[in-house]
C-alpha cells in the first residue's frame, strides 16, 4: 500500500513539474509579437532620447516627453488616446507625503583650477553630468578644502570650510546641505571613490542636489568630477599646496516648473474599463541610456507593435484595456496617481489589474556582464502575474532572438523576490500587483559610462517579448488558459510550500541551542501558516482574470490541495521540533491587538517618520539595532489593511525577510501615527 502511494505521488509530482514548465502562450501569437516587436527600432529610440538632460521638472524633460508623444502620434495614436498630463513642481507642492522637485534648467558651467596652476577641470553641457542636478547659476573663486566623505559632521571637525569650496566623496546634495547650508561653504566639487571608480578612473557619479522646500533660498552650486579628477586634486591638497578653484554656473537654476506624464491607451473591447499599466520613467541625466532610455523605449516599440498588429487585423483588440505611462521617477508618479484615485487594484475596489514596470531592460550582457532581473510582487499582494511572469521567461530563453546589430549573448535571466528601487512600487502600494523588469549588476548605473553602446537589441527585444506576451495573456485570459494556469499556479504553490518547510525546519536546527527556543519554534511555525496564507490568495487571483464558474470549480479543488499540503507539513515540523526537545511554539512578545490605519495615499516618503522627528525620537532610527531596509518599511506599511493588528503585521513580514522584533515594528508605526499618517482604528 505505502509503495502504491509513493507511486502515485511521484506520477503527481512529475506530472505537475512537466506542467510547470509548459508554455501558456499560444504559439502564432509568440511568433507574431517575436516579428513585430523591435528590439533594433527600440535601440533608436533610446538614441533619440538620450539627447536630452531629462531631469525631473526640467525643460528637456518636456522636450523628452513630446518626443514621446511623437512618436505616438506617428504610430496612429489619437489625441484621446495619447496625451500628456502635467503637474505643478516648484519643491513646495506635495502629492500625499511627498514633496516635488523644484524646476531646473542650467546653460552653462565650469570648474577651473586657478593655483597651484591654471587647468580647466570640467564643464557642462558637455559633460552632463559634471553639474550637480538641481544647483543654482552662481559664481565662487576660492581655496579647496579636502573633508573627506563630507556627509557627517565628524568630517567637518577642525577644518575651516567658511567662504571655501568644499572637495568631498560623498553623495553631491549631502554633502552640499553640511557644507554649504550649515558650515558657510560657497559651493562642493565631489568626486566617485569606490571600488569601480577606481577601476573606471574616469567615469564620473550622477548625483542631485535633492534640496527640502526651507533650503531652496540657500542653495548654490556643484560639480561632479572623477575619480582621476578628484584624487588628483585631493594630492595636490595633501602634498601641501594650496589650491584655488573657480567655479561658475550660468542659467535659471531652481524655478517653478512641471512634471509631465506621457500616456497612451489601448483600449480594451470587452472590459475596457479593467487594465493593465506598463510603466517607464524617463528621466535622469543625459545620456542615461539603459537607465531608463531602454525602459522608455521598450514601452514605445510596444505600443507601437500593438497599435499595428491591431489595427491590421493579425491580432483582435485585447479584452481588457492597456495603458501605458512615461513617468519622472516616483515624483511623477506620485502626482498621477494623486490626481488618479481611481488608479487602484481589486482588493481596493479599482480595476488596475497589474503592473510591468520596465526599468533598465536594454543591457548589453557582454559588455555588463549583467543579467535580466525579474523582481516579483511581494507578499502583501501574493498574485498570479509572478507565476505567468515565469513561464513567459521560460518561453522566450527558448527562442532564438538575434538581431543585425545586436549581441551573442545567451539569455541570462532570474525571477526574484520583492525589492523596491522604482515605480513599481507606487502601484503596489495601490493594491495592484507589479512585476519590475530591471539587470544587474552594472557598473555604470548613475554615472556617465551608463551610453547608448552599452544597450543591446537583442535584450532589448527580449524584455519586449517577455512583458507584452505577459500582458496580452492575461488581458485575453479564457476558460481553457485559466484552467491551465491554475494548475500552473497549484504546481508552483506546491514548490514554494515545500521551500517553506525547508526555511522552517532550517530555523530549528539553528536554534536549537539558542536560549528562546518557544520563540524559535514559533517563528518556523509563523513560516508554514504564512505559506499556506500567501498561495491561497495566489491561487485566488486567478479569478480576477477569469471568474467563470468553472474557475470557481478548479481553484476549489486547487485549494483543498494546498490545504491537504500545509496540514501535512506543519505536522512534519512538529515531529520534527519535538524531537530536537522543542516544547511549546511561543512568541516572546505579547500579542499587540492595535489595529493601524493608513490617512495618506503612499508609497509613504522614503524619509518617514525621521524627517518628522526631532532630537532622540529620530535619533532612534540612526541606531544599528533599529534599522529597517526600505524594501521592509514599504511592506510593513503595505501589509496595513485596515483589519491586521501589529503582531499580525509583524508575523507577516518576519515570514517574508526573516524574524523582525515585534518592538522595532511597533514603534515605526507608533512613530508613523505621531506624525500623522497613519491613526490606531
Amino acid at each position: 500500500m505505502k509503495l502504491k502511494l509513493m507511486a502515485f505521488l511521484l506520477i503527481a509530482l512529475f506530472s505537475l513539474q512537466t506542467l510547470s514548465q509548459e508554455q501558456l502562450l499560444d504559439p502564432k501569437l509568440r511568433d507574431l509579437l517575436h516579428e513585430g516587436l523591435s528590439g533594433e527600432l527600440a535601440k533608436d529610440h533610446v538614441m533619440q532620447i538620450t539627447r536630452y538632460s531629462r531631469i525631473q521638472g526640467s525643460r528637456q524633460y518636456r522636450d523628452s516627453g513630446k518626443y514621446v508623444l511623437g512618436q505616438l502620434r506617428k504610430f496612429g495614436f489619437s489625441k484621446k488616446d495619447a496625451y500628456t498630463e502635467s503637474f505643478k513642481s516648484d519643491g513646495k507642492i506635495h502629492y500625499q507625503t511627498w514633496q516635488s522637485p523644484s524646476g531646473f534648467d542650467m546653460d552653462w558651467a565650469e570648474l577651473r583650477m586657478i593655483e597651484p596652476y591654471e587647468e580647466r577641470i570640467v564643464g557642462y553641457p558637455e559633460v552632463a553630468m559634471s553639474l550637480i542636478t538641481y544647483s543654482n547659476p552662481g559664481l565662487a573663486q576660492a581655496e579647496l578644502v579636502f573633508v573627506g566623505s563630507g556627509t557627517k559632521d565628524a568630517d567637518y571637525k577642525g577644518k575651516d570650510v567658511k567662504d571655501k569650496i568644499v572637495l568631498a566623496t560623498g553623495y553631491g546634495g549631502s554633502v552640499h546641505r553640511l557644507a554649504v547650508l550649515k558650515y558657510g561653504a560657497k559651493a562642493v566639487v565631489v568626486y566617485l571613490d569606490d571600488d569601480r571608480a577606481k577601476e573606471y578612473p574616469d567615469m564620473l557619479g550622477y548625483t542631485g542636489m535633492w534640496s527640502k522646500t526651507k533650503e531652496f533660498p540657500n542653495v548654490t552650486f556643484g560639480f561632479n568630477l572623477t575619480n582621476r579628477q578628484g584624487t588628483k586634486l585631493k594630492k595636490l591638497l595633501e602634498s601641501g599646496k594650496k589650491v584655488v578653484v573657480r567655479a561658475e554656473a550660468k542659467g535659471i537654476g531652481l524655478e517653478p516648473y512641471f512634471m509631465d506624464v506621457v500616456v497612451a491607451h489601448i483600449r480594451g473591447l470587452e472590459k475596457p474599463d479593467e487594465e493593465i499599466v506598463f510603466s517607464a520613467h524617463l528621466d535622469h541625466p543625459k545620456e542615461s541610456a539603459n537607465d531608463n532610455a531602454s525602459g522608455s523605449a521598450a514601452l514605445l516599440d510596444i505600443a507601437g507593435t500593438l497599435q499595428d498588429l491591431i489595427k491590421s487585423g493579425r491580432i483582435p483588440r485585447p479584452k481588457r484595456s492597456i495603458r501605458f505611462i512615461w513617468v519622472p521617477e516616483f515624483f511623477g508618479t506620485m502626482a498621477y496617481i494623486d490626481k488618479h484615485p481611481e488608479l487602484k487594484g481589486k482588493a481596493m475596489g479599482g480595476n488596475f489589474l497589474a503592473n510591468l514596470n520596465m526599468d533598465m531592460v536594454g543591457e548589453n550582457l557582454e559588455k555588463l556582464h549583467s543579467k535580466l532581473i525579474l523582481t516579483r510582487s511581494p507578499d502583501s499582494i501574493p498574485s498570479v502575474l509572478n507565476d505567468v511572469i515565469e513561464n513567459m521567461a521560460e518561453m522566450v530563453d527558448k527562442m532564438n532572438i538575434r538581431t543585425p546589430r545586436g549581441s551573442l549573448s545567451a539569455m541570462n535571466y532570474r525571477v526574484t523576490p520583492y525589492s523596491g528601487g522604482s515605480d513599481h512600487m507606487m502601484f503596489i502600494d495601490r493594491d495592484i500587483p507589479a512585476v519590475m523588469f530591471g539587470h544587474e549588476p552594472d557598473y555604470t548605473h548613475h554615472t556617465s559610462e551608463d551610453t547608448p553602446d552599452k544597450v543591446d537589441p537583442v535584450e532589448l527585444e527580449r524584455s519586449e517579448v517577455l512583458a507584452t506576451s505577459t500582458a496580452l495573456f492575461l488581458a485575453n485570459l479564457n476558460r481553457r488558459q485559466a484552467n491551465q494556469l491554475v494548475y500552473l499556479v497549484l504546481a508552483n504553490s506546491q514548490g514554494r510550500m515545500a521551500e517553506g518547510l525547508r526555511k522552517a525546519n532550517t530555523m530549528l536546527f539553528e536554534g536549537v541551542s539558542k536560549a528562546s527556543k518557544n520563540n524559535t519554534f514559533a517563528e518556523a511555525e509563523n513560516i508554514i501558516n504564512q505559506t499556506l496564507i500567501r498561495e491561497q490568495k495566489t491561487l485566488s487571483s486567478v479569478l480576477i482574470f477569469n471568474d467563470k464558474p468553472e474557475t470557481n470549480k478548479i481553484i476549489d479543488s486547487a485549494l483543498n490541495e494546498i490545504d491537504r499540503q500545509y496540514k501535512s507539513h506543519l505536522a512534519m515540523l512538529r515531529q520534527n521540533a519535538h524531537s530536537m526537545g522543542y516544547k511549546k511554539a511561543v512568541f516572546d512578545h505579547k500579542i499587540d491587538r492595535r489595529i493601524p490605519v493608513r490617512v495618506t495615499r503612499g508609497p509613504l516618503d522614503f524619509d518617514l517618520p525621521e524627517s518628522r522627528l526631532n532630537g532622540a525620537d529620530s535619533a532612534w532610527y540612526g541606531r544599528a539595532k533599529n534599522k529597517l531596509s526600505r524594501s521592509v518599511k514599504f511592506e510593513l506599511v503595505n501589509f496595513i489593511d485596515g483589519t491586521k493588528n501589529v503582531s499580525e503585521i509583524r508575523n507577516a513580514l518576519s515570514a517574508e525577510f526573516g524574524p523582525i522584533k515585534q518592538d522595532i515594528a511597533a514603534h515605526y508605526l507608533a512613530d508613523m501615527v505621531k506624525v500623522g499618517v497613519m491613526k490606531w482604528k
